[in-house]
């Protein structure tokens, strides 16, 4: 008698980049070692990882609208070409003025940041209450009063705290990606070799 395993049923290409990824697990862990110190920097001098974040966030808002500008000029009609031409410009002037001022920048994206937490919040608020037969929508309720908390205690300390908000919101995800990439890693390292079928 001879049994199929749940991995005989994977395509050979899919098994086979499985058993390629599975022998890369040391990177994914030197990455989330790497990820963790930088979320350390970050969480050391928040200030300085608030400015990097609007620096990044300048870096691809003028690629946007150099991206958009140059596509501005493929469309056929002039009140296409219009819009698509203003957008690209105004992303590349908030993308320079980054650099030109990152703390305005700051205090600016710091106050989007409240106000889109508070948004989801409420959205997620309203999504759990109208529909409490479904499971676990308690969860969804809570998830709703933390977001639009923490967006009100943003919003409250506003503008005092855009010198260290998105620094600190950088710090975590830095931290949160490195734990992920070696968590990712390490089950890589422990996982069984793919087999495409066992006999008995």
């Amino acid at each position: 008698m001879t049994t199929m395993t749940l991995n005989s049923d994977m395509p050979d290409d899919f098994k086979k980049a499985i058993s390629e990824t599975r022998t890369k697990w040391g990177w994914f862990v030197v990455l989330g070692i790497l990820l963790l110190i930088f979320g350390g920097i970050a969480f050391g001098n928040l200030f300085v990882a608030t400015i990097a974040s609007v620096y990044v966030i300048g870096i691809l808002m003028l690629i946007g609208g150099i991206v958009e500008i140059i596509h501005s000029f493929g469309v056929k009609t002039w009140g296409s070409f219009f819009w698509w031409f203003l957008s690209g410009l105004l992303y590349a002037v908030a993308g320079f003025l980054a650099f030109y001022n990152p703390l305005l920048v700051s205090v600016v994206l710091t106050f989007l940041l409240a106000v889109s937490l508070i948004a989801a919040g409420v959205l997620r608020l309203w999504v759990g209450l109208s529909d409490r037969t479904a499971p676990g929508w308690g969860w969804v309720v809570a998830a709703g009063v933390v977001t639009i908390l923490a967006g009100l205690i943003i919003a409250f300390r506003w503008p005092v705290n855009s010198l260290w908000v998105l620094g600190l919101f950088l710090a975590i995800d830095l931290i949160f990606q490195g734990w992920s990439n070696i968590a990712f890693g390490l089950a890589l390292r422990n996982a069984p070799p793919l087999e495409s079928k066992s006999a008995v």
